[in-house]
């Protein structure tokens, strides 16, 4: 398959709720090979630690 790795700004503007109200992103996806990927899944059942990286 074809890994992706994205760049990018977000701008988040939330209510006084706590509710999103606004998104703006300007984000760009990078192909990447398989060895270039960082995050590595699925977590075994029970792993409550961060993420997989490596």
């Amino acid at each position: 398959g074809q890994w992706f790795r994205s760049y990018g700004n977000e701008n988040w503007e939330f209510d006084d709720a706590g509710y999103m109200r606004r998104r703006e992103a300007s984000i760009n996806d990078v192909a990447i090979t398989a060895s270039e990927r960082r995050i590595h899944g699925p977590r075994p059942e029970g792993d409550t630690s961060g993420i997989p990286l490596r």
